[in-house]
């Protein structure tokens, strides 16, 4: 996909996240936080057109010897999978993985779902909304534990507040869609 393409995916997602993902208000964040704003990315993620600017964006970020993606339940799972879905479509076919944040009950007690790919395969993290920076790591550490090789981590948007630090001194390649700037002065441009 050439770069005309993608900006114009890029706006039409920084759109669509602005509309229908960013609120302002009192809100705690699962880190604790207390925050002015939240951002939940799932009605834009589950959203048809949403899942493919997603997907395409998050595909062209990824480095060729990534050979997976996964992320940690459930702000990754629509997003893992519309760069998998995405990936097909462009002749990559990169396999999608889901990290349970406990163990599966039954069955397997599996902590990742999806396929089974051998030790030592390239997986990147994908993630909605970065704040500290804690669920992408539980799912490095997931991953990791399973034998994969996991050396990034793509968001969609970095609130900014700690997480790239962590990723950075974890020896983890961190890159952002958007920052929480860039949803800001787009929500101030329409005021």
């Amino acid at each position: 996909m050439n770069a005309l393409d993608l900006k114009v995916w890029r706006d039409r997602l920084l759109d669509l996240l602005c509309e229908f993902a960013y609120r302002e208000g009192d809100f705690v964040l699962s880190s604790g936080q207390k925050s002015s704003y939240y951002i939940n990315c799932k009605p834009v993620t589950l959203d048809a057109e949403g899942a493919l600017a997603t997907g395409r964006l998050l595909l062209s970020m990824l480095p060729s010897q990534v050979q997976a993606v996964g992320g940690l339940t459930l702000g990754a799972d629509p997003i893992v999978t519309a760069v998998s879905v995405v990936s097909a479509l462009e002749g990559r076919s990169i396999p999608a993985l889901i990290v349970r944040k406990e163990t599966k009950g039954h069955g397997t007690m599996a902590y990742i779902e999806g396929p089974l790919l051998p030790a030592g395969t390239n997986v990147a993290v994908l993630e909605d909304v970065v704040t500290t920076g804690k669920s992408a790591m539980q799912a490095v550490e997931r991953l990791r534990g399973a034998g994969y090789k996991v050396d990034r981590v793509l968001s969609l948007i970095d609130r900014e507040q700690g997480g790239a630090q962590l990723y950075r001194e974890a020896g983890l390649d961190f890159k952002a869609v958007f920052t929480i700037k860039d949803l800001q002065k787009w929500m101030a441009s329409k005021k």
